[in-house]
């Protein structure tokens, strides 16, 4: 059997549409060794997107997008997982545990998929191929968690295992009602 390799292609930098950064974890330690990386050997794997109504919206690669742009570099490669946005976030779940997606990172993503594209947990299950209580336990955890909250562990303010080992239980809690079972 042949391997098949299929070749990025360079975009500009400034031609990607940002919109699911806000969806991913911010490591400024990770993206500190990252940008070294770089400068010594360059963006070594593409970005990765999907292709939609003349727009590249960028879907995996954040910190190496921010990488370049700190670098200056103006040409990115990039890789396109199509032309359907809701499939392009499918195909990075399925890819989640090769990514390195965390499971707030899948939360944010399956509630994304389930407000603004309508899909089903039964659906979203079939496709990840994954059990229902998957994806409703992903899809439960965004709504538990308050704006505020919210808004500094995705900007990398806050640890992501302070909340699910010491908040988040008591979230859980405390969202019991007195006299329910």
């Amino acid at each position: 059997m042949q391997k098949v390799v299929f070749m990025a292609e360079q975009i500009e930098i400034s031609s990607l549409d940002l919109r699911y950064e806000g969806y991913r974890l911010r490591s400024p330690g990770a993206e500190k060794r990252l940008l070294a990386s770089i400068l010594e050997h360059g963006i070594r794997d593409p970005l990765q997107g999907v292709d939609t109504g003349g727009c590249r919206i960028l879907l995996d690669g954040f910190k190496r997008y921010r990488c370049a742009v700190r670098l200056g570099i103006g040409m990115v490669p990039y890789w396109s997982l199509g032309q359907d946005e809701a499939y392009g976030l499918i195909e990075l779940l399925r890819a989640s545990n090769a990514k390195g997606l965390s499971i707030l990172e899948q939360a944010r993503l399956i509630d994304e998929l389930k407000t603004v594209h309508q899909m089903s947990t039964a659906e979203i299950a079939g496709l990840l191929e994954k059990s229902k209580a998957w994806v409703s336990v992903r899809a439960g955890m965004i709504k538990e968690m308050g704006e505020g909250v919210y808004r500094q562990i995705f900007r990398g303010r806050f640890p992501v295992y302070s909340f699910m080992y010491t908040l988040r239980p008591f979230m859980r809690i405390n969202g019991v009602q007195k006299g329910g079972h």
